[in-house]
């Protein structure tokens, strides 16, 4: 059962009945708001450009409440994952969305292929780089990690007018090391080096840098072949900790 946000817009799940999801909810909407900051607040809003509102807690202090509400909640699988992910997704402030992430992080390995289109929703949805970037590294890594089917989302994710998809999709092998698809990793550098956006530009040179700590001689090499491409900022990052 979906609901549909226009006749052409995709379908956003629905959050499925998970008690799970219920006594996480019910805990961290408790905890959560006894430690907001509203002073601090105000500083993580304009930082993050006003994306959306913030409680104005430290990282510890979220972490360690993070795991006062998990303490006793069994180890979900895929229906309580979407549950959490999607509630969480629908509070206004930040560090709901931030707990929903390092959720996933977490249990990513409890979903199936099948789950790519909720972490889809999360990407477009209230969409900054700072759960952007930590959900393509790690939840679409790890999902097409498991299942190399999805790389054929991924292709049409590079393709997308969405700048976060296309994010997620230079971003999704960040972490892969030696596993990393180098034609695509090259390939999709290339299709996205005239993008306009700041951020693409800069996740081109960010996967290029990265992959420079496996391979420094294949980075060197394709910058030096297609400088003339790359936007001067995205060739920059690629060579930052290696040299031309």
């Amino acid at each position: 059962m979906v609901r549909l946000m226009s006749v052409t817009a995709r379908p956003i799940p629905d959050a499925p009945h998970s008690a799970l999801a219920d006594t996480v909810l019910e805990r961290i909407t408790l905890e959560y708001p006894a430690a907001a900051d509203p002073e601090r607040a105000v500083g993580l809003r304009a930082y993050m450009k006003d994306v959306a509102p913030f409680l104005g807690m430290t990282s510890p202090v979220r972490r360690s409440l993070s795991r006062a509400v998990l303490a006793g909640v069994p180890r979900p699988d895929e229906p309580d994952c979407t549950a959490v992910a999607l509630r969480c997704w629908r509070l206004p402030e930040r560090e709901y969305h931030y707990f929903a992430v390092d959720y996933l992080r977490r249990y990513v390995t409890h979903c199936s292929s099948g789950f790519l289109p909720v972490v889809r929703h999360l990407l477009t949805t209230v969409p900054w780089w700072d759960t952007v970037d930590l959900l393509a590294a790690h939840v679409v890594g790890g999902l097409v990690t498991a299942d190399r089917g999805l790389t054929a989302d991924m292709d049409a994710w590079i393709e997308d007018e969405d700048r976060w998809l296309v994010r997620a999709a230079l971003l999704h092998q960040l972490r892969y090391k030696e596993r990393t698809d180098t034609d695509r990793l090259f390939g999709y550098c290339l299709r996205r080096s005239d993008h306009g956006d700041f951020f693409v530009r800069k996740a081109v040179g960010w996967c290029l840098r990265e992959y420079a700590r496996t391979d420094p001689d294949a980075v060197r090499a394709f910058v030096a072949e297609h400088r003339a491409r790359l936007a001067p900022l995205s060739a920059r990052e690629a060579l930052r900790t290696i040299g031309p």
